[in-house]
């Protein structure tokens, strides 16, 4: 057994899942205030550049979906809670990868908090409205800042990653 397999045994995985789970508490609590605080669409001025506002995606990222007759629930909750496990058994089996665990870490806590609010609401409660002039990015909540977090570490931890080295095939070797 090399010394990378014996670490990645040996690596804890649990403060990943601690990880994961302070996260979607996190997520949780500021959508379940937005739902206690704010009215469906019911907006209010943070920054010059932010609102929260109480808004309802019943479908995917950017509202893919939210138009459908409500399948679209059921598939993103399974699609959800699928991806979900997987991402458990990938950082378990590779808790050693700092970087990498952390991005999966907050890609399964956004898919959970995201999965939590359509199993008990039929939607996704979004509050975070970025706007420039009259122009507004799509609102989002807690739970797709911590997919595009994860996402973003994913491809910054693929990209200053170190390949090994090559060997000159036209060089002997002894």
């Amino acid at each position: 057994m090399n010394n990378v397999q014996a670490s990645e045994k040996t690596s804890p995985y649990w403060p990943w899942l601690v990880l994961c789970v302070v996260i979607l508490v996190l997520d949780q609590s500021s959508k379940h205030w937005i739902k206690e605080n704010f009215l469906l669409g019911q907006s209010s001025p943070v920054l010059e550049v932010l609102n929260v506002v109480r808004a309802h995606n019943t479908g995917a990222a950017f509202s893919f979906l939210a138009s459908d007759e409500g399948w679209q629930r059921w598939f993103f909750s399974v699609l959800g809670c699928g991806a979900s496990a997987i991402l458990f058994w990938i950082i378990k089996t590779h808790a050693s990868q700092k970087v990498f665990c952390l991005a999966l870490s907050l890609i399964m806590a956004g898919a959970l908090g995201n999965v939590i609010d359509r199993l008990l609401y039929g939607y996704v409660i979004d509050f975070l409205d970025f706007h420039w002039a009259q122009a507004h990015f799509a609102a989002f909540n807690l739970a797709d800042s911590a997919i595009t977090g994860g996402a973003i570490l994913l491809i910054v931890e693929e990209f200053f990653k170190k390949s090994p080295p090559t060997q000159d095939t036209n060089t002997p070797q002894a």
